[in-house]
């Protein structure tokens, strides 16, 4: 069997196969039935040129749409300046992959620890990872925390205003773990305390995972609750937006043993979906059961400022079976990205940018009441950058509209409601339009 994209030589091919006391390669493929086997010339395109294969690239980008966006559920259209793209690839920090060797890595220590240091300060908790894949299996990891945090018990309760996502991925994660989750219908838009508190009451709950702000927008008051779940012998994690968290009350004042989220939030584009980043800070008393590393500084023999892998103790190479979880790598360039954005947009930048979100979500929210076609969802209740409204509008033609005049329009998860999130990108003017057109379509 020859096959030109393979790279080794016959005398290569014929050592290994000596070695495992074969013939052919074709014997390798002896147990495959001989009908599902291709045997045809692979369809592979012809060579381009450089500028060729640029010109095709930039017809294939023509055919996306660039919209104007109104929909949020855990993905925001934030703004990013122009630095962090430029800044992410500097050689030091493409180069210096693994953080391994530090006596080669220090680019990449540094931001890690840059990045912990940034995601603590924004949640108050005591300790920040290495950051995760995204926000969803950062909560998973959070599950698992709680789990083996508080022994013997294999039940996590968590409330229904979570994401769908989320949940999904959490039950997902639960089930081949052998941990039984339950999830709580929320109440007039917010957590179910009492029913939470109540499921608790059983003495088989680890823990309790809430969001702040919401799946419907909503900014819900913990307060107390954390107490209440402490003196009933479980953990709390509060799944919250980092960029919100710069004008939000942080889960360490809420009293959460963690809190984990999506960084997408912090200037990371949309980009179909990814990449993304997970993050997650918890109190000391849960940093062993953390997955993945913790990055921290130190002297060395000359006094010099440097940075080592301070924690690795649940990857699989070192607890091995014993470990709770398999997480060893991170989303080192998204973390990176998170730090130089953070970094560039300071504390007034990030207040800037939530007060410029609120201003905007309010005035569309007051926009759409004016046009009489939509009612609050949940009176009365605080929110941000998001909120949740109810219609008799059939919104799945109002987004066909939308999306055919550039827009994308709110999400609409059923029950006549609607869905609609605004960022610091969206101007007035953009505000007005989208209001215009959804009015005439009333």
């Amino acid at each position: 069997m020859s096959n030109k994209f393979i790279p080794h030589t016959e005398a290569d091919i014929k050592t290994m196969l000596d070695r495992i006391g074969l013939k052919s390669v074709d014997d390798l493929y002896s147990d495959v039935p001989q009908e599902v086997i291709f045997k045809e010339e692979y369809d592979i395109p012809s060579a381009m040129t450089e500028i060729e294969l640029r010109r095709h690239f930039e017809e294939l980008g023509k055919k996306n749409s660039r919209l104007t966006v109104f929909a949020g559920g855990g993905a925001y259209d934030h703004y990013s300046p122009a630095a962090v793209a430029h800044l992410l690839q500097r050689s030091e920090f493409y180069t210096a992959y693994t953080p391994y060797q530090p006596e080669i890595s220090q680019g990449t220590l540094q931001y890690i620890f840059e990045y912990q240091s940034m995601i603590s300060e924004l949640t108050g908790m005591e300790a920040t990872n290495a950051s995760m894949y995204d926000g969803a299996t950062a909560t998973a990891e959070a599950m698992f925390m709680m789990v083996a945090s508080a022994k013997k018990r294999n039940r996590v309760v968590l409330s229904g205003t979570l994401t769908d996502a989320v949940i999904r991925v959490v039950e997902t994660y639960a089930h081949f773990h052998g941990i039984s989750v339950t999830v709580v219908a929320p109440k007039d838009g917010v957590s179910d305390q009492e029913a939470i508190l109540k499921e608790m009451e059983a003495g088989d709950v680890a823990g309790v995972i809430v969001p702040c702000p919401n799946r419907y927008g909503i900014v819900e008051d913990f307060t107390g609750f954390a107490d209440k779940i402490h003196a009933l012998k479980g953990f709390l994690t509060i799944n919250a937006d980092p960029s919100a968290l710069a004008v939000l009350r942080t889960p360490a004042e809420w009293g959460a043993d963690a809190a984990v989220g999506d960084g997408q939030t912090l200037g990371m584009p949309l980009q179909f979906g990814g990449p993304y980043l997970g993050y997650i800070s918890c109190s000391k008393t849960m940093l062993r059961k953390m997955p993945g590393r913790v990055v921290g500084a130190t002297k060395d023999i000359d006094g010099k400022r440097g940075y080592v892998l301070t924690l690795q103790a649940r990857e699989q190479h070192i607890r091995r079976e014993k470990a709770t979880s398999n997480i060893c790598s991170n989303q080192s360039l998204m973390a990176l990205y998170a730090t130089i954005y953070l970094a560039l947009m300071g504390k007034e930048g990030m207040k800037e940018v939530n007060r410029l979100s609120c201003d905007g979500a309010h005035y569309l929210y007051n926009k759409l009441i004016a046009t009489g076609k939509f009612e609050p969802a949940f009176p009365g209740k605080p929110f941000l950058k998001e909120f949740t409204l109810r219609t008799k509008l059939d919104m799945a033609k109002v987004n066909e509209k939308l999306l055919e005049n550039g827009f994308m329009g709110p999400l609409v998860p059923g029950d006549g409601m609607a869905e609609f999130a605004v960022t610091e990108k969206r101007t007035r003017e953009e505000i007005d339009r989208l209001v215009e057109i959804i009015s005439k379509e009333a």
